[in-house]
């Protein structure tokens, strides 16, 4: 019998119909009664599948294109005669025409090639399955990781206006020695550059990690801050190139102290 916690885990293994007939049953016993089970099961649902038809996709035009050239040199299969001798059958294929057997190989070869991308296209989806699985148990971790922040005893909160209109909230546990910053309408950036999120550490700025893009100007985010809390005082934002930086390079569009 599975604990409820271990339940909540197994909404993507169910997208992907990968529980044993026992964990299936136990699991929709306790779907009809979670309902934030449920959605995340129908989004999965949805994102397996895309990934089904992004593999039924047709093979590269080039390939047809190679298949059907060696085809057209390959010439039809006569009808089917009784099987002559050993020896006779040895004799004829000394005498079989080098272009012939060339034609079979190339047909031979494109055979093998169209295989091979078929079971490309097999790995291909399996490696995205389980890169997906990764993903849906890293978000799990994540959710789990704010509610623990903001349920704690000692979670406290603060709030500034941000440019462009935008507005944040930064929720603190030192209990939990984790904080979780909420983004509202942060205009989108250009160039690929991205919001990077600091802890003033000590009068030094320590990376916290890079906020995803922004949903809309109507939207809110909730960023669960990497790495802990520790001695920091508070946090800052700033914008950054691709892939973020090792110190901030910009002026920070807010600078938040964590309440005491």
């Amino acid at each position: 019998m599975s604990t409820e916690a271990e339940l909540h885990t197994l909404t993507g293994a169910y997208a992907v119909d990968a529980l044993a007939r026992h964990e299936r049953a136990e699991f929709e016993r306790h779907l009809a009664e979670c309902e934030a089970c449920a959605l995340e099961v129908r989004e999965l649902g949805a994102t397996a599948a895309r990934l089904g038809l992004a593999a039924a996709e047709p093979v590269p035009p080039r390939m047809k294109d190679d298949v059907m050239r060696l085809i057209a040199n390959v010439r039809q299969e006569p009808p089917s005669v009784p099987e002559p001798p050993r020896a006779a059958t040895r004799a004829a294929r000394r005498r079989a025409p080098q272009p012939a057997r060339r034609r079979a190989r190339f047909a031979l070869a494109a055979c093998l090639a169209a295989a091979a991308a078929l079971g490309g296209v097999a790995v291909w989806q399996q490696q995205q399955l389980g890169d997906l699985r990764q993903e849906n148990r890293q978000t799990q971790a994540q959710a789990e990781q704010i509610s623990r922040v903001l349920a704690a005893p000692d979670a406290v909160t603060t709030s500034a206006k941000l440019a462009g209109g935008a507005s944040g909230t930064v929720v603190v546990s030192r209990s939990q020695d984790r904080a979780v910053f909420f983004a509202h309408g942060m205009p989108a950036l250009s160039g690929n550059r991205v919001y990077q999120l600091w802890y003033a550490d000590g009068g030094a700025m320590r990376s916290a990690g890079l906020m995803p893009k922004p949903a809309g100007r109507d939207a809110t985010q909730a960023v669960l801050l990497q790495g802990a809390v520790d001695g920091a005082s508070g946090m800052g934002i700033t914008v950054e190139p691709p892939g973020g930086s090792a110190r901030p390079t910009s002026d920070p569009l807010a600078l938040m102290e964590f309440p005491a």
